[in-house]
């Protein structure tokens, strides 16, 4: 064998070994943020844009509405009357009366981005100066909004921004789908945030003044965008604001139903950071562990340094797993671990081929700043 193919071997598993070992550690670690006291509440406004409805729809809902928190807003927006979303948030409006829910019904387009519109129409409705977005599909526990709001009264930062855990629903595709957010991920956004980047914003929360949002020049500025919620950070930090990852941890309601519809979400989610961070995605092939220092050792032939590097890889892996799984997990699912790692390292060589992503039951070219323009079926 090559001496260069040996040394390129062990290379590859070396990395995926680091990266294993730093990814067992960081989400070991608590999220350390500075300490944030809210002595005199804000009032808040949240907006939930909305199209359509899965099963945990009316619980994620719910869970905003009922928020310990002295005075807060809540503003849904969809485009059609008709959407199904539409009853849950009327069934919460009789369920809350004391709370003021807003409904708006808008169908005005601005930009290619119809979450963006949808925001845009519904913050002409926002009746206080401290924004929190998130969404749909996003479930909290009570002390949600006092968490979040907290580190906004600091006048350095531009906005806050919660990581999430997959909570999958009933079927095969929804488990796979919530280990790529809990083992994938997360675990990736913890490695970063554990080396002090805060280069973040996700839409499962994003906490803002709104004299921030007037600054960046409000959600006009990303109405083109994909990645939406990790622009809103990018552009506050360009004016000197700082992000804040918070402490809160929301659960995602994850829904796939089927192989394409999980292949379609991942891959719009893969290309979606292949664009705001091209050179960090390029290298990010080492997060994928087990395979990757699996085809590390194949290259170097075998060799014992290689393959010990993959063992050791592998055992760091089944203790992130132990670590981050969901309670009640049985044993079974140790099985399909081997699968959904080759199938994440595959989507990612995937990504690579197209800029095109599917969104719902619409598909968008992405240009290279990230905008996205949809591509009308003839």
């Amino acid at each position: 064998m090559a001496e260069w193919s040996l040394w390129f071997g062990c290379a590859i598993a070396g990395a995926a070994m680091v990266y294993g070992i730093l990814a067992l550690l960081a989400v070991r670690a608590p999220i350390r943020s500075p300490g944030y006291v809210l002595d005199d509440a804000p009032a808040v406004t949240m907006l939930k844009p909305l199209c359509g409805a899965e099963p945990e729809t009316y619980e994620c809902l719910r869970s905003f509405c009922d928020q310990a928190y002295r005075d807060f807003q809540v503003v849904f927006g969809v485009k059609d009357g008709m959407d199904p979303a539409v009853a849950i948030v009327e069934r919460l409006q009789r369920e809350f009366p004391h709370r003021d829910l807003q409904l708006v019904i808008d169908r005005r387009q601005h930009g290619s981005s119809g979450k963006v519109s949808n925001l845009i129409n519904m913050a002409a409705f926002a009746r206080h100066d401290v924004l929190v977005i998130s969404d749909s599909d996003i479930r909290v526990e009570r002390d949600y909004l006092a968490n979040v709001v907290a580190p906004l009264l600091d006048a350095g930062v531009g906005i806050v921004t919660c990581p999430y855990r997959g909570a999958p629903g009933s079927g095969f595709w929804s488990h796979m789908g919530s280990l790529f957010i809990n083992e994938w991920f997360m675990p990736s956004v913890r490695v970063a945030a554990m080396a002090g980047s805060r280069s973040f914003g996700f839409g499962a929360t994003i906490a803002m003044r709104r004299q921030a949002l007037v600054n960046i020049g409000g959600f006009a500025a990303i109405c083109d965008q994909l990645a939406d919620d990790y622009r809103l950070g990018e552009l506050t930090r360009r004016i000197g604001l700082r992000t804040v990852l918070s402490e809160v941890v929301v659960d995602t309601c994850v829904a796939e139903r089927s192989l394409e519809e999980l292949v379609r979400h991942e891959l719009r989610w893969l290309r979606t950071i292949r664009l705001v961070r091209p050179l960090g995605f390029f290298f990010s092939f080492v997060t994928f562990g087990v395979p990757v220092a699996a085809l590390g050792t194949l290259a170097a032939g075998g060799a014992a340094p290689a393959a010990g590097m993959l063992a050791v890889t592998a055992v760091a892996r089944l203790l992130l797993h132990l670590r981050v799984r969901e309670p009640g997990t049985s044993a079974s699912a140790l099985l399909v671990l081997p699968l959904r790692e080759t199938l994440s390292l595959a989507l990612w060589g995937w990504s690579f081929a197209t800029r095109r992503v599917h969104w719902r039951d619409d598909r968008y070219q992405v240009g290279a700043d990230g905008s996205v323009r949809r591509i009308v079926r003839i």
